[in-house]
C-alpha cells in the first residue's frame, strides 16, 4: 500500500472526523479497485494515494465512494467545456501567471484546510471565461489530491474575490453552467468545502449568489459568507498571514504563488499527462448511458438571469 503517513494531528482529525482506521485503508483499497475492474465504462486512475483521497472525501463509505469515482470521471464527459485546458497548454500558464484562481501555500496550522482565492476581475472576459478558470483549477486540484493531505483531510476554504468583476463576466455564469460547476465541486470532487467566502461584491452579485446558493445542498448553503468591503470577519476563518501580501499577509506575492504552482506542475507532468486517458466510455455502461441531460437537467429548463 503507497500511501503517505499522515502527521499525528492530521491522522487522529482524519479518525474522528472521517472514519479511517489505519487497519481497514488496505482492505478498503482492494475493495475499491476489484470494484472498478468490474465497471466496462469506467477508466479510473487506481493509485493507492488517489483513491484514499476518495475514501476520505467519502467518510470511509464504500457505496459513495463507488459512486463519487464513478461521477467524478462521468462529469469528464458531460462537462467537457470545464476540462478543455490541458496543463501543457499556454493559456494554463497565463490564467495561472494573473492569479485568476490561487491555492495559498501556506496553512494556518498542522489540521487547517486548504485556502484557494478565485479572482475573476483579474481575467478579461473578451479573451477568457470562467469556465477556462475552473479548468485550470481542475488541473491543481487533481495534484491536490495527490499531494496535499491538508485539503484531502481537513478540507477547503474558497475566497471568491469579485474586485474588478464587469457585466462581461456575469455574463458568462448561465444557469446551465452554474449547475454544472456545482455538481463538479459538491457532488464529484472528494474535496469537503469548508466555506465560501465573498468579498468586494458589486452591483448584480445578488442574483448570482442567489442562483447558485439554490443549487447547493444544505450543508454547503450554510457556509456562504458575504463580506462586501470590510472582510476583516474573514479573518476568524482564514488568519491574515497565511493570505498573499496583496492581501496583508504573509503567504508570498500573488506573482510567487503562481511560480511555486507552476513548479509543482512540472513535477507532476508525467501524472497529468497520464491522466488525460481517464473517463468513461457511456456505450459500455452497464444499464443506461448517463447523458448531460441525466446530470444537469435540460438547458431550456433553466430560466436565463435576470441583471438590473
Amino acid at each position: 500500500m503507497s500511501i503517505r503517513s499522515l502527521p499525528e494531528e492530521l491522522a487522529e482529525k482524519a479518525r474522528v472526523e472521517l472514519n479511517e482506521d489505519p487497519k481497514r485503508v488496505k482492505d478498503d483499497l482492494q475493495h475499491i479497485k476489484d470494484w472498478l475492474a468490474k465497471q466496462p465504462h469506467l477508466r479510473a486512475r487506481t493509485d493507492d494515494q488517489w483513491l484514499v483521497a476518495f475514501l476520505r472525501g467519502c467518510k470511509f463509505s464504500l457505496e459513495r465512494t463507488k459512486e463519487k469515482l464513478d461521477l467524478f470521471y462521468t462529469v469528464r464527459n458531460t462537462s467537457q467545456e470545464l476540462f478543455r485546458i490541458k496543463h501543457t497548454d499556454p493559456t494554463f500558464n497565463e490564467i495561472l501567471e494573473m492569479g485568476a484562481y490561487l491555492i495559498l501555500p501556506k496553512v494556518s496550522s498542522p489540521t487547517s484546510p486548504r485556502v484557494a482565492i478565485i479572482r475573476p476581475g483579474s481575467y478579461d472576459p473578451e479573451k477568457y471565461t470562467i469556465s477556462d478558470v475552473i479548468a485550470v483549477n481542475n488541473i491543481l486540484q487533481k495534484i491536490l489530491c495527490m499531494d496535499d493531505d491538508n485539503m484531502v483531510v481537513a478540507g477547503l476554504h474558497t475566497i471568491l474575490d469579485l474586485e474588478g468583476v464587469t457585466m462581461g463576466h456575469f455574463l458568462q455564469m448561465t444557469p446551465m453552467l452554474m449547475k454544472k460547476m456545482v455538481v463538479l465541486t459538491q457532488d464529484a470532487m472528494p474535496v469537503r468545502m469548508k466555506g465560501t467566502h465573498y468579498i468586494n461584491a458589486p452591483k448584480g452579485f445578488e442574483t448570482i449568489f442567489n442562483a447558485i446558493k439554490n443549487l447547493l445542498n444544505e450543508k454547503n448553503q450554510t457556509r456562504l459568507y458575504v463580506y462586501n468591503k470590510n472582510f476583516e470577519e474573514i479573518y476568524k476563518y482564514i488568519p491574515k498571514d497565511i493570505l498573499p501580501t496583496e492581501y496583508g499577509g504573509d503567504g508570498g506575492s500573488i506573482k510567487e504563488i503562481a511560480e511555486y504552482w507552476k513548479k509543482k506542475v512540472q513535477e507532476y507532468r508525467d501524472f497529468l499527462d497520464e491522466d488525460l486517458q481517464y473517463g468513461t466510455d457511456e456505450s459500455k455502461r452497464p444499464g443506461k448511458p448517463r447523458t448531460a441531460e441525466d446530470l444537469y437537467g435540460l438547458e431550456g429548463s433553466f430560466r436565463q438571469l435576470q441583471f438590473d
